[in-house]
């Protein structure tokens, strides 16, 4: 089996910041032509952004991927809602999670899979301020541990 080539064009850091991620799911994303040249750039920010089960289809909403800049009438509105491609059975799963009282659909981060553009989505809980500063303190003696092994190695 040949192994897909996936190169990564934006991560959304925010999320998990401010979000414990329950589960990731890989999804494909609508996109006009435009759009994709301009991801080829890097030309996108995905700190904003949230996704929506609208009519049994699912949406990502305050992604801004920035206009191509030889593009002409083609460029569409950066902001503009996205339709996300997923099964149906997929679609309905997840919308029961999020009916749960916390979760939210969050997009992780946007890359290429061979020559298709794929978002992944987290099913997050969001944080209290209380674990955002025990992450903080975790990821601190972490640091300080390292820096005390390597001066002891050195």
């Amino acid at each position: 089996m040949a192994r897909e080539n996936t190169k990564t064009i934006a991560q959304n850091k925010k999320a998990y910041h401010e979000y414990f991620v329950e589960e990731s799911i890989e999804a494909g994303i609508e996109l006009v032509g435009t759009e994709v040249k301009s991801l080829r750039q890097g030309a996108v920010n995905l700190k904003d952004a949230w996704c929506a089960v609208v009519d049994g289809e699912m949406f990502v909403n305050g992604m801004h991927i920035s206009p191509y800049e030889q593009g002409n009438i083609f460029n569409r509105d950066p902001m503009r809602v996205r339709k996300l491609l997923l099964h149906k059975r997929e679609i309905h799963r997840l919308l029961g999670i999020v009916k749960q009282q916390g979760y939210s659909l969050i997009p992780l981060s946007l890359y290429f899979k061979g020559s298709r553009v794929k978002l992944q989505l987290g099913v997050c809980r969001g944080k209290k301020l209380y674990d955002k500063r025990e992450d903080a303190a975790r990821r601190d003696m972490k640091r300080d541990a390292e820096r005390a092994i390597k001066e002891h190695n050195v």
